[in-house]
This record gives structure tokens, sequence and C-alpha cells, in this order.
């Protein structure tokens, strides 16, 4: 869920303010764990992803890597390697909601329940899952691009402005919906778990990520000079943010989320990028991608 919440406390509400203002919060928080910063212009990692699409280099390896097979591609996670991924950034099994409460939140139901508002979030919790096995409008499958297809049909990244996964950020920043309903229905511990662990610490880099994109919210990568692109939702710092609230909500989630990230084929890319609001017909580009 390309969440843009505060970086600086769980309790305080982010407050709009130019990109600058951002960058500053994300170079304090790269002091803050101790991670040297490099050269704008420099690649932030082996991975192939430069500042702050590569988020926290600390925990940058702990995100999907590309492919190097037709057979990886929306390969999900798997429960396994989802448990190590959590316990990397600080999660365990025992954080997630109980069954009752997992239910309770995604019906609406519970303390201050909101059936809208639960919607929202079971519709992430589909997008963000998007992977073999679980395939959404028109029967697509094309998590690991870091794409989805909409109600409508249309091909867009997780983070356009029109996504559930976007206009779930006001539910999920501090002092919004999802914390007050854990607080409320008892599920504080859980809200602690969530904040102590990378999710604080790669939140910024996401966010600033995401004010770089503009409309189409796709991500440059660029490895032993291969250029590719991939939607924002792939790029480490938003995959581990969207890992760690889909893992306290069911681990079972999270571990349908892509183990891989696939290169936006670039016709597709380029009329994404083309496009006054980041979409295109999907029955246009399907074939793209069989």
């Amino acid at each position: 869920m390309d969440i843009e919440v505060s970086p600086r406390h769980p309790g305080v509400p982010l407050r709009s303010g130019p990109v600058a203002v951002v960058l500053a919060v994300v170079a304090a928080v790269v002091l803050t764990v101790g991670i040297a910063p490099r050269a704008a212009a420099a690649p932030a990692s082996p991975t192939g992803f430069d500042l702050p699409f590569s988020g926290a280099p600390a925990f940058e390896r702990v995100a999907p890597p590309k492919l190097t097979n037709p057979a990886q591609l929306n390969q999900p996670l798997g429960l396994a390697a989802a448990n190590r991924v959590a316990a990397a950034i600080g999660l365990s099994p025992k954080d997630a909601l109980s069954e009752q409460q997992y239910r309770a939140l995604l019906t609406g139901g519970g303390v201050g329940g909101s059936r809208d508002a639960a919607k929202i979030i079971d519709a992430c919790l589909l997008i963000l899952t998007n992977t073999r096995g679980r395939p959404m409008f028109s029967d697509s499958v094309v998590g690991s691009y870091g794409l989805y297809v909409n109600k409508q049909g249309m091909l867009q990244s997780p983070a356009n402005a029109s996504a559930p996964t976007r206009q779930v950020n006001s539910l999920i920043a501090p002092g919004g919906y999802v914390g007050t309903w854990l607080r409320n229905n008892g599920a504080l511990d859980t809200l602690a778990a969530l904040y102590r662990s990378a999710y604080t610490v790669e939140v910024p880099f996401g966010f600033v990520a995401q004010q770089m994109s503009g409309t189409a919210q796709l991500v440059t990568n660029t490895k032993a000079g291969a250029t590719s692109t991939v939607g924002m939702s792939m790029a480490p710092p938003l995959w581990i943010v969207n890992f760690a609230l889909l893992y306290i909500v069911k681990p079972s989630l999270a571990a349908a989320m892509p183990a891989y990230w696939a290169p936006i084929p670039p016709p597709v890319a380029a009329a994404i990028k083309a496009s006054p609001n980041g979409q295109v017909p999907y029955s246009k580009y399907a074939s793209y991608f069989r």
C-alpha cells in the first residue's frame, strides 16, 4: 500500500511541503541508521536502483531481486520466505492479527469499523498479491511488473493516484482509521511491532520516491549497462513497506506478494509514461505479457 505517512514518529501526521524538505528527512533517516550518504548520480546499490528508490541499504537485500528466468515471473514469495523477510525487518508471526481481528478488519467490523474503509483495504490486498494463481480483472497477472489492471480494464501502477493502494494512505497515516481501529480492537501490540520494524525506516524513502515519479509512478533500474522500468510497488522501500503491512494483517497475504520483479516491456512502459493519467487499456497491450 504505497504509503505517505510521517517519517518522524507514529503519532505525528505528515505535513505538506516541498520535496526538498522531505529529501532532508530522508537524509536524516539515512544518518540515523548509520548509512553514509552517496552522490545522487551514483547507483544506490548493486541492485541497480538509485536513492531514494533503493530505500535504506540495510534492508534492500530483503526486497525482491530481478528475475533471472521466465519461471520466476509472477511467482509468489511463499510462506517460508515471507517469514524470513519478516524476521529480517523485525517482525514475526506473533505480531500479526488474530484470525478474528483479521476478519473484522476486512469486513468493517469491530469497534469503530467501517465497511467503506474495509473495501479499500481489501482492494489493496488483492492488488499487492496479484501473483500466479491470483488473477485480477481480465484474468491479468502482472504483479512482478509492479502493475495491475483495474475494474475498468486499465493497466497502471499501484501507486497511480486513482488506485486503492494510493488512496489508502489517509487510512494508514498516523491517527488514521487503521491505527485507531487497531488500538480500539486489542491490536496495540501489532501496531507497536509495525512501528518498531523496518517499516518506519522505509516509509520516508517511499514517500520521496512517489513525489519524484510523476503521474506514471514507474521506476528506472540500471544495472550492468542495462536500463529497464518497473512499477513503483516493486521498488525496495515500497515493497518492504507493503510487505510489513500485509504481514501484520495476515502472514499468508505477504507470502502471496511477488518474489521477483520483471522489467515492463518497453512499449508498455513508454505508453504509460506518455498517458496523461498513467493508464493504458490492458486489452491493447496484453500480448506483451504473454
